[in-house]
């Protein structure tokens, strides 16, 4: 199978979710077979490039043209798309459709969600017409809807709902239009069959790609510590770090407890954080998270807005770290409340809960285990290669 597969940029190196989704499922389906060709963007000028052979896949790297935000707004795309719609990516795109014979296209992600009618027009009509795939990152109708239904009311959070409502239309569009659709969980997967139920959508979790922790015990040893692991440069991770801050750092302040914050963000956000912060330490970006988990009791997990997979609880699970989160706020993973997990229904009692579990070190070992234990055989990435080739060929 030779594969066109179109996404947002190169996900090297693999800092944040996205990156890790669309990386590991290109080397997937590479291993399981295909030959993969990918456009996307560069992600600094030094590294844009006509091509780059790397073993069964082939880079295909435009330009890096950063995008305002604020000229999403008079554009038809919504930002999400807007950033990606750029004119090397445009040419790259019309050269690589024209000049092979596809046996599928793959839109990765909503970020391309512009490229789709093009490559529609250029390659439907074809006798040996490719397989057109949509991998989605989320449910992103529902996730923009989120996102400003918990803004606070404002001049942005207008433009947050007419963000939402672009997206929604270009998903819609996107979604009727290709041939397979594949859901990062089972949840959003329903939400797309819900609106089309005659759509083929496949659940394609992510793998991990770490060195488990064969074993771990948790001593008193172990500092008082929570830690919450992610990336904070989108809006959303952005609200859900802030919000849980401010209910949580005079918690554990006045509980003695530390709670550290592991991740990139925009250094004047994390600035503002850490002026207010008497219990929270930030990071910033770190080569490796693995020695922040080994130093923690407890992983937090406080997303009140943002959908899909959360990759960062397959760090905690695989690295032992027992996980305290929001409820509804970890999909795809067969965790069970008070067994593998524990939730709570609001930051104040996520807080409080996550202070409680680190003094109860039999509780906090008992779940470190049973994650691990149910999670370990679940998440492949050379599984997800096959399942998604095997699609793509159906």
């Amino acid at each position: 199978m030779r594969c066109l597969w179109v996404t947002l940029a190169d996900p090297e190196p693999r800092h944040n979710g996205q990156f890790v989704y669309s990386g590991g499922l290109i080397d997937a389906l590479a291993a399981a077979g295909a030959e993969v060709e990918v456009l996307g963007l560069a992600r600094s000028d030094e590294d844009a490039c006509t091509h780059r052979g790397d073993g069964r896949i082939r880079w295909w790297l435009a330009r890096h043209q950063p995008r305002s935000h604020w000229a999403s707004l008079v554009s038809v795309l919504p930002n999400i798309a807007h950033r990606c719609h750029t004119p090397d990516m445009v040419r790259m795109l019309r050269d690589l459709v024209s000049r092979d014979c596809w046996s599928g296209v793959v839109f990765d992600g909503l970020s391309v969600g512009w490229a789709v009618a093009p490559v529609f027009k250029a390659l439907a009509d074809r006798p040996r017409r490719p397989t057109f795939v949509y991998v989605s990152h989320n449910h992103e109708e529902t996730l923009r809807a989120q996102i400003a239904r918990n803004y606070v009311p404002s001049l942005k959070r207008c433009a947050m709902w007419l963000e939402a409502v672009k997206t929604a239309r270009l998903e819609r569009a996107v979604v009727d239009r290709v041939d397979l659709v594949t859901a990062i969980t089972a949840e959003d997967g329903a939400l797309y069959r819900a609106r089309r139920p005659d759509k083929r959508v496949e659940v394609l979790t992510p793998g991990y790609e770490g060195q488990p922790i064969v074993g771990r015990r948790i001593t008193a040893d172990v500092p008082r510590r929570a830690v919450i692991v992610g990336s904070f440069d989108w809006i959303a991770k952005r609200m859900n770090l802030e919000e849980f801050i401010c209910a949580a750092d005079p918690l554990f302040a006045a509980a003695g407890a530390e709670l550290r914050v592991v991740g990139s963000g925009d250094p004047a956000f994390l600035d503002g954080l850490r002026k207010t912060a008497r219990a929270t330490e930030f990071t910033g970006t770190v080569d490796c998270v693995t020695p922040h988990l080994e130093q923690a009791r407890v992983a937090i997990v406080p997303e009140r807005s943002g959908g899909g997979f959360k990759l960062k609880v397959l760090d905690y699970v695989f690295n032992r770290t027992p996980i305290v989160a929001l409820d509804g706020s970890v999909a795809g993973v067969p965790l069970q409340h008070a067994d593998s997990f524990m939730v709570f229904p609001d930051h104040q009692t996520l807080a409080a809960g996550a202070l409680r579990a680190m003094d109860d070190l039999a509780l906090l070992n008992r779940m470190q285990e049973r994650a691990y234990d149910v999670c370990r055989e679940r998440f492949d990435w050379a599984a997800r290669g096959r399942n998604l080739l095997s699609a793509m060929a159906a």
